[in-house]
């Protein structure tokens, strides 16, 4: 029998302990994971970026629900455990459930410290530490004009910034003379307020929040000097406390955190303890490297491996506001024995100020150029003297500092801080596994995977292990082939290859039932090249593909029904509302495309909403063209030119259903104040006087990227024929996966132009399309409907 290891906290400390002793020895315990949240594992760091819209909830994910099924984890999520006996071995949890333990990880993390003032828990004062309060900050942001964050710390400033960005006028109140007191000095942190005061944020420094006003509701704040502000919402943001509850109704020793030797252990036999809530040698630590180092040693105790003893560890600081480019490492403050060297440039607005002790660097600020932090980090962490280096250098000529060559730096030079990970273990993992991207590297050495900042040096040090050959050098699909899409897509037609089975046997697939990356792909590239002789292979699809519905994090699904062009009725609104009512639906939102969803719907569920709606499927689940978003248009809108309405219904009857290699968003703006953001979609439409704007390749999400003009032309018809012979080039031509931006980087802007732009070539295209699509299929809720083997099949409780 395995022995049963506990992991009591879902966040990035415990379950990255869980990665490293399932990398050593995976088949050695049963895991069970007790998490508070509703949420699967995700990165807490990339909060500021859903915050500010850069990023959403899904993106952030780090472990969906299939990686806990995949490595046989028990997963107990939105039920937090509340009762630990060390005696007998058991943890309780808020719905009842009783686990039993061989060995115990206590992994709980921290809480956002709410100030204990009068007025601290009315509606509209929320913390900043999880993706609820982060989705609670953005739907105030939508009712409220006013806010205010108490803490000029790191969360702090991403959080205002965040705010600033959804429209809100946003004041910091901060009691010290300067912002991020502890990560800068007086000079770097005035900088950056000035900084962020041109953005828009205003401050109130040396404040002291008294009481926070209200009755039912936060209306203000009123200070220590007798001062008041108005706001509509307040968001703390002035530290965390470690997270010891549970640990507290027993006998393990808790100090400020749960108090752990330089092994993990607690007082308790077989309880350990990491991350936030742990507490060594009178330290805690609320920054990411040190709670990566600290799983690293215990997953080494667990798995009976030689390691050495955590010692602690260096802190450092990479931030980046809108701009404002920052780092901060080690001691920072000029005490008795510590002097520093300081040098401000005005004319670039940067700053750097280094902290020695004995000839050795103790601490670093960098304020506006931070390229050499990497460099200064790692003098800092191996006690390097500085005897031989020189201090100031002014006016010295391009090309003679500091070599950032990474062929010169020496194995041990850390490149991922957060992770810990140094150029020998990167350089080693290149060659033995014939890694050739950088999310190769991430993948099997984790460095890039926390803040993502180094990836830059990633691919430099990626670059220089292969010889320069970075973009030219051979990427597999996945780890089954070595192939690329070019030459897989190649093999398909030249052997006439019309099944996945026979792709991989007759292309020499690693493994001969393909992997989880490579059958969706697969499948797709088969659909394009034998539309009529590949028959579609449900079970290679993504879950969301094969059931028609958006699955959510807590294991609900979204339906949402087609209202093309975001056009609705009374008739359709009555139906959703009394489908949400009986069906006891937990949320109903207006969604991004302008169609209304339903979220949180049981999956036993789906299809007998779907069948009392009588509405079609909006598509949003798939890799495929999804909803038209448009504007009201030239039928009501004073300063519409065009039908923008008829014109995205028109597109949306032509080409739904249809797959691509990614989603395919499109949006049709009636003039160029373009509400419907036309600029940002893979095919965007604008009306202007003489006819219509079409623009190409933008995409939203992670990196924003702009649309390009492609041409201006007269017809509603000539828009849709662009449009689906753009389809069908990015279908031959797209690799699965690839949104159109890099696509048409990769492809090239002119190449793509003149294709489309050829009036031959594009009534090529879209006869190649009409074939493929012919007898496509409809409604795919309708299908499921009307077939009782399907709905029992798929739509089961407990089955995928």
């Amino acid at each position: 029998m395995k022995e049963k290891l506990v992991l009591i906290g879902n966040g990035m400390a415990g379950v990255r302990t869980i990665e490293e002793i399932l990398d050593r020895d995976p088949n050695r315990y049963q895991i069970t994971i007790i998490g508070e949240e509703k949420y699967p594992n995700y990165n807490r760091i990339m909060l500021s970026n859903v915050l500010q819209k850069k990023m959403t909830v899904s993106e952030i994910i780090t472990n969906p629900l299939e990686w806990y099924e995949e490595n046989q984890i028990e997963l107990i999520n939105h039920d937090p455990a509340v009762k630990m006996d060390p005696n007998n071995k058991t943890i309780s949890t808020s719905s009842g459930k009783e686990i039993s333990y061989d060995k115990c990880i206590l992994a709980t993390g921290s809480r956002a410290f709410i100030l204990p003032v009068e007025g601290a828990h009315l509606p509209g004062v929320v913390g900043f530490r999880t993706i609820d309060d982060t989705e609670n900050m953005l739907e105030a942001a939508q009712k409220y004009q006013r806010a205010v964050v108490i803490g000029g710390g790191l969360l702090g400033l991403e959080a205002a910034k965040g705010l600033l960005d959804q429209g809100m006028d946003v004041t910091v109140v901060h009691l010290e003379k300067w912002l991020m007191e502890t990560q800068l000095d007086e000079k770097a942190g005035r900088m950056l307020q000035a900084d962020l005061e041109k953005q828009g944020l205003k401050f109130l420094m040396e404040k002291a929040t008294q009481k926070i006003l209200g009755e039912t509701r936060v209306t203000g704040l009123a200070f220590s000097d007798g001062t008041t502000i108005e706001t509509d919402i307040v968001v703390m943001s002035i530290g965390i406390r470690s997270e010891t509850t549970l640990a507290r109704t027993t006998t393990i020793e808790v100090n400020r955190g749960i108090v752990v030797d330089d092994f993990m252990k607690t007082n308790v036999p077989d309880v350990f303890a990491v991350g936030e809530c742990a507490e060594h040698n009178g330290n805690v630590y609320g920054l990411v490297a040190p709670l990566f180092e600290q799983g690293k040693v215990l997953a080494d105790v667990l798995t009976d491996k030689e390691t050495k003893p955590y010692q602690g560890s260096t802190t450092f600081t990479s931030l980046k506001v809108s701009g404002c480019d920052l780092y901060s490492a080690g001691n920072i403050r000029e005490t008795e024995g510590i002097n520093s060297i300081e040098a401000f440039d005005g004319i670039n607005y940067t700053y750097k100020k280094i902290f020695v002790r004995e000839n050795q660097v103790v601490g670093v600020v960098l304020y506006g150029d931070t390229s050499e932090g990497n460099r200064y980090y790692n003098i800092l962490r191996k006690n390097e003297s500085i005897e031989e280096y020189t201090p100031v250098s002014l006016l010295h000529m391009v090309g003679e500092e500091a070599s950032t060559d990474v062929s010169e730096w020496p194995d041990d030079e850390v490149i991922c801080g957060c992770n810990g990970i140094d150029k020998g273990t990167i350089m080693t993992a290149i060659n033995e596994k014939d890694l050739t991207s950088v999310a190769d590297v991430t993948k099997h050495t984790k460095a890039g995977g926390s803040c993502g900042k180094c990836k830059s040096v990633i691919g430099d040090v990626l670059a220089y292990a292969l010889g320069g050959e970075v973009v030219s050098a051979p990427t597999g699909i996945c780890a089954c082939t070595d192939l690329t899409r070019d030459q897989i897509v190649t093999q398909i037609y030249a052997k006439k290859l019309t099944s996945s089975t026979e792709v991989y046997r007759e292309l020499n697939f690693s493994n001969p039932e393909g992997c989880p990356k490579c059958r969706p792909a697969i499948n797709f590239y088969l659909n394009v090249a034998w539309p009529k002789e590949h028959e579609d292979e449900k079970e290679s699809r993504y879950v969301n593909e094969r059931l028609y519905a958006n699955i959510q994090n807590d294991g609900t699904f979204s339906v949402i029904p087609r209202m093309r062009g975001g056009k609705t009725n009374p008739q359709q609104l009555l139906l959703i509302a009394k489908v949400a009512e009986k069906y006891d639906v937990p949320m109903v939102k207006v969604t991004g495309s302008q169609r209304i969803g339903l979220y949180g719907v049981k999956k036993d569920d789906l299809p007998k909403i779907w069948a009392e709606l009588e509405m079609k499927s909006a598509g949003a689940y798939a890799k495929a063209v999804r909803s038209v978003k448009t504007c009201v248009g030239a039928n009501f809108c004073r300063f519409g030119t065009q039908d923008s309405m008829g014109l995205g219904i028109k597109l949306e009857q032509r080409y739904e259903f249809i797959d691509t290699p990614h989603k395919f968003k499109m949006g049709v703006s009636a003039c160029p104040r373009s509400c419907v953001e036309s600029g940002v979609k893979d095919f965007g439409i604008i009306g202007v006087d003489n006819g219509f704007q079409i623009y190409v390749g933008g995409n939203g999400g992670t990196e924003v990227k702009e649309a390009v003009l492609l041409t201006t032309v007269e017809t509603e018809q000539e828009v849709i024929d662009i449009c689906g012979a753009m389809l069908q080039y990015y279908r031959e031509t797209g690799i699965y996966a690839e949104r159109t931006a890099p696509w048409i980087e990769r492809m090239g802007f002119e190449l793509v132009k003149d294709v489309l732009l050829d009036p031959e070539k594009r009534q090529e295209l879209l006869a190649a399309l009409d074939t493929a699509v012919t007898g496509r299929r409809g409604n795919p809720w309708d299908e499921v409907v009307e077939d009782a083997q399907t709905r029992q099949e798929l739509y089961t409780v407990g089955r995928v």
